[in-house]
């Protein structure tokens, strides 16, 4: 067939063009596969899976709930935000900025979580946080798979103290002076039986089981989890703070 005359003469296409051109193809096809994807797993994919996806307490514990769970913890509104979306009842504590133990980003837990003993003590929003998360996913499903029943009240030690750690007249202050850790002594089943740390924990029996469960489960939602295993300190209470280090004993 013979050219119009006015059809241009194209120049063939050299071998780097060809290989750029292929190359953006293929960057094209990829990312269309890419949204593609993002729509179908942001449809159909748990939402404790996504980062993106808000975190809910009722959801079960999931690929991005840890991840989500430090953003919330480190944000005092959103704080706040996922515990009412989550049914817990809280009411906003002032901040105290004077005195050797200033206060900040704290609240007390009023209900929608198992009853602490003595109740409602001032605690920081992340471990009000994490202790809503533990109750909800460890203290509660924990009892009812070992002891067949849920758990009435927490008993423990306090929340805040304004002190140093181990009540040293020297060294650094104990997360307890920011109102920053709690000290878990015992847990009261619905049925009327007591566990306690000091009585139960190191017995190789149902209610040693639940309490070291206790312990572990905390772990994935306070920073720092001392117990009997760490030292003699600790024989009578579980410590669960979040503060600055981690550690599960």
């Amino acid at each position: 067939m013979t050219r119009p005359p006015w059809l241009p003469q194209l120049k063939p296409a050299s071998a780097e063009a060809l290989a750029f051109g292929g190359l953006w193809a293929f960057l094209l096809d990829a990312a269309l596969v890419g949204i593609v994807l993002a729509v179908v797993i942001d449809a159909f994919a748990p939402p404790q899976d996504l980062p993106w996806k808000p975190l809910r307490l009722d959801d079960p514990p999931g690929l991005a709930t840890a991840v989500k769970f430090h953003r919330a913890a480190s944000d005092p509104l959103l704080c706040r935000e996922v515990l009412d979306a989550g049914g817990v009842d809280f009411t906003d504590e002032p901040d105290r900025l004077t005195g050797d133990c200033p206060l900040t980003n704290t609240l007390r837990l009023r209900g929608g979580v198992t009853p602490l003993a003595p109740a409602a003590p001032v605690m920081t929003c992340p471990v009000a946080l994490s202790y809503a998360f533990w109750d909800r996913h460890v203290l509660n499903p924990a009892a009812k798979a070992v002891m067949e029943t849920e758990v009435a009240r927490v008993e423990h030690y306090g929340v805040f103290s304004c002190r140093n750690v181990y009540g040293r007249s020297e060294g650094r202050r104990s997360e307890h002076a920011s109102a920053n850790a709690l000290d878990v002594a015992a847990i009261v089943l619905e049925d009327g039986r007591r566990l306690s740390v000091i009585g139960d924990f190191n017995d190789e029996n149902d209610r040693g089981t639940l309490m070291r469960a206790l312990r572990t489960g905390a772990c994935d939602y306070f920073r720092a989890v001392l117990s009997p295993d760490y030292n003699a300190a600790h024989a009578d209470h579980l410590h669960l703070d979040f503060g600055r280090f981690g550690i599960c004993r």
